[in-house]
């Protein structure tokens, strides 16, 4: 049988493509080599003539994308003497903030707006120990607070202002290469912060500055109608959208985002919460994967855009980002998808299921 080498996590697979203090402790949970996953009956399903792959995030050690900045800007910051790291967060960059700062052996602390996160990511940041701090505010309040905090108090920021957090998060990009063998046409992802599609394409751009791909994709970044500043062209005061990962009116990564979406030659759209979560329903049904709702959005401006003969990707190679597990948030899982048959248990009550197959 040939030999392999176990996955090393992202800093050890890419360490000469990441910028990090060359003696930086590597803080890590394996994180990185997720799925690039063939999505034919899902393209069909939402009338979409091109080859479709789904880069699956959510199976990430913490369950979503934030894991791949998480490592990075944690192991800088302790190589930087930092014995605690702050985030705001609308509960994904919490999870995986306080999972790493629980590796490293450093205190976790994170702002997240009272009553306004998904119960799998609130769960996950308590488990790991993490001191989470509930505000009567949004995320944009947490984050203006994080970043006075960090001003006057001796603990490191890793929202994804911290550039350490980008340095991670753009090997998805190279991973999404290496898998293909090439560069999709198109890229689609959900938009909140903005991080993401600003480390997606930092990551092409320098896969391509060295020559590891001869094009680049395009870049489809879509919001949620209730929370689309990039879309709206100014922030939102309150945004709200069932896809709470990306319930953020004012993108701390707004200007490198734009400058993304247009260098690529690409766009940013928003759709309403019924499309995400249609989508939802049909990527778990059709594909079995499930997703919390944010990571949907992407595959629903896609498919929103096509049909409105806004784009097309006849022909094309689109690759959907899937940024968090659907464990994440299971109360919204429940609410639309309904709850169990109850039923005695004999074979009289199982045999109209089974007659019906």
């Amino acid at each position: 049988m040939e030999e392999r080498s176990p996955w090393p996590g992202v800093i050890a697979r890419y360490r000469p493509l990441i910028r990090l203090t060359p003696d930086a402790p590597v803080i890590t949970l394996l994180e990185g080599n997720t799925p690039l996953i063939p999505a034919p009956r899902l393209a069909e399903a939402l009338g979409l003539s091109c080859t479709l792959y789904l880069k699956y995030e959510g199976l990430n050690p913490t369950g979503s994308f934030k894991d791949r900045g998480m490592t990075v800007a944690v192991s800088q910051a302790v190589a930087e003497g930092a014995r605690a790291v702050i985030c705001a967060s609308t509960g994904n960059t919490a999870a995986s903030a306080a999972a790493y700062a629980a590796r490293a052996g450093v205190r976790g602390i994170v702002v997240v707006p009272g009553g306004k996160i998904a119960l799998g990511k609130l769960a996950a940041s308590l488990a790991y120990g993490a001191q989470v701090l509930a505000i009567e505010g949004s995320f944009d309040d947490g984050l203006r607070l994080v970043r006075e905090a960090v001003e006057r108090y001796p603990v490191a920021l890793v929202n994804s202002l911290n550039p350490y957090r980008l340095e991670g998060q753009k090997t998805a990009a190279f991973e999404v290469c290496d898998q293909l063998g090439d560069t999709p046409d198109w890229l689609v992802l959900p938009v909140g912060n903005a991080g993401n599609i600003t480390a997606y394409w930092m990551g092409f751009t320098q896969y391509h500055a060295m020559g590891q791909i001869a094009r680049l994709p395009r870049l489809l970044g879509v919001q949620a109608e209730g929370a689309a500043p990039l879309v709206r062209g100014h922030p939102i005061p309150h945004p709200e959208t069932v896809a709470t990962a990306i319930r953020i009116g004012n993108p701390a990564r707004w200007r490198e985002a734009a400058a993304a979406l247009e260098e690529s030659g690409g766009q940013v759209v928003a759709v309403p919460d019924e499309a995400i979560l249609r989508t939802w329903s049909l990527l778990a049904r059709t594909e079995g994967v499930f997703v919390e709702p944010a990571s949907a959005t992407g595959l629903a401006g896609l498919a929103q855009e096509v049909a409105a003969g806004r784009l097309s990707v006849q022909g094309k190679v689109v690759v959907a980002v899937l940024t968090g597990h659907g464990l994440k948030d299971p109360d919204t899982a429940m609410q639309q998808a309904g709850n169990p048959t109850s039923i005695p248990a004999t074979l009289e009550a199982i045999a109209p299921y089974l007659e019906q197959i």
